[in-house]
């Protein structure tokens, strides 16, 4: 009888993790739910306020190479956070943010401002997500998405379960093709340190015309990374197929080695393989803040809570900044850093019994509006926090997207971290829409993206 009981229980859990949201539930989209399903509300003391539609389009000049005035320009902090009041709000704070204080007491800050809730997307965006709500169901142990079609973003805008706020991450509106020109930096503990110049450019299924869509079906995203510099690395370049059910069809990887003028397959770009010349401080998947499966760890959902996350980062990513006005020793130059309350999503990561990686924990922290993650500390093997990561982010107005402007990931132990995506220097910003071929994202075209 325990054991009918307990199959019977699981079956019930196998059946929550499954479902789709009711036609009812879903109607709570663009009502009491925002578009993307965020609280539309404010919090009871009007420190987070209501979702109003987000900023217009027209919210700030755009400069000729594309880059965003701050449209808050103007604000000052409603107060600064210091090791010596830390205390007073360390109940809106990871651990990992208390931990950067006790690290660098002398200079780690938070400078809090107003709240603004920027974030909008484009209409059909806003279609995507209400069909993804009825249709798209898990599968796989929540390791791939089952009717998730079209126009594929937001996979669950109203989640039941902890892997399912991830997915929503996962699976967010990045602009549709983009491509990009970052900087990343990982300096030592002086503060000194060698730009590495990338590349990039991600192109999604449905905004190339010419794909096969029996080849793309379980394709989330293509994604092409070249170095170019400093010249010890110029001329290698990455090429990666981001599958959806990575359980089903592992993600597909190629790297071009401008030394041996060679394209190999790379199934170390996954998982804690070792980032991009990251200097070993920083894994593939903590590309984007968390990329690539969800299926080596148990997600387990804590609830919503109010945060002082990075966010609306335009005085970050003024093109007016050298790289040398960001990077100092132990952490970025958080004069230049903005944060605000927030409402996210808690979910908390634990490596299954029978997986490895050398995250045993990620305690995640997912921004509501944009579904990005915001904050995650990582633990190690031990339990002890290890190292902390912090997605600086902004909202391009003029094309509706929210991305991040820095991504730092801070080593506790070692007293270094790594900084990417930064573009102060660069010639443009991001850049929107392009028009993508499906040649250009198959390993025979990698060679021809090599220089030396």
């Amino acid at each position: 009888m325990r054991k009918m009981i307990a199959v019977l229980a699981l079956s019930v859990l196998a059946a929550n993790v499954m479902a789709a949201v009711s036609p009812e539930e879903a109607a709570k989209l663009g009502t009491t739910l925002t578009p993307v399903g965020a609280e539309k509300a404010g919090n009871a003391d009007g420190s987070i306020p209501a979702w109003t539609g987000g900023i217009p389009k027209n919210a700030g000049a755009v400069d000729s190479k594309g880059f965003l005035a701050d449209p808050f320009a103007s604000e000052k902090p409603l107060f600064v956070i210091t090791a010596a009041t830390v205390d007073k709000y360390k109940d809106k704070l990871s651990d990992g943010q208390v931990a950067m204080f006790k690290r660098y007491p002398e200079t780690y800050k938070i400078p809090v401002y107003p709240s603004h809730r920027t974030v909008n997307l484009p209409a059909d965006i806003y279609e995507s997500i209400k069909r993804s709500a009825v249709n798209v169901k898990a599968i796989n142990d929540g390791n791939g998405l089952e009717n998730f079609t079209g126009n594929r973003y937001y996979a669950f805008p109203i989640p039941k379960n902890g892997v399912e706020v991830l997915w929503n991450h996962i699976t967010r509106y990045h602009g549709g093709n983009l491509r990009r020109i970052i900087t990343q930096a990982t300096p030592q503990t002086n503060g000194s340190y060698t730009p590495i110049r990338f590349e990039e450019e991600v192109a999604v299924p449905q905004a190339i015309p010419d794909i096969d869509p029996a080849k793309a079906a379980n394709v989330l995203s293509y994604f092409k990374q070249s170095v170019t510099a400093p010249a010890r690395l110029a001329g290698n370049v990455l090429l990666v197929h981001e599958t959806l059910d990575q359980v089903k069809e592992p993600r597909l990887a190629w790297i071009y080695n401008a030394g041996q003028r060679r394209v190999r397959r790379a199934p170390q770009v996954s998982y804690d393989g070792p980032g991009t010349a990251s200097d070993g401080l920083r894994t593939t998947d903590n590309f984007d803040m968390f990329s690539g499966a969800p299926d080596r760890y148990d997600w387990k959902l804590v609830g919503k809570k109010e945060m002082y996350i990075p966010y609306n980062s335009y005085k970050l990513d003024s093109p007016s900044l050298k790289y040398d006005d960001i990077i100092k020793a132990g952490h970025i130059n958080q004069d230049l850093t903005r944060y605000e309350l927030h409402r996210v999503w808690e979910v908390v990561g634990t490596v299954k019994p029978s997986e490895r990686h050398i995250y045993a924990k990620r305690h995640m922290y997912i921004d509501e509006d944009s579904w990005q993650v915001a904050l995650v500390d990582h633990y190690d093997g031990r339990g002890q926090l290890w190292r902390v990561a912090e997605g600086h982010a902004q909202f391009y107005y003029d094309h509706q997207v929210p991305a991040y402007t820095v991504e730092t990931l801070y080593d506790l132990i070692a007293g270094r971290y790594i900084a990417l995506g930064m573009k102060n220097e660069e010639k443009s910003s991001f850049m929107f829409g392009f028009a993508a071929k499906a040649a250009d994202y198959t390993p025979a075209a990698l060679r021809s993206e090599g220089v030396r």
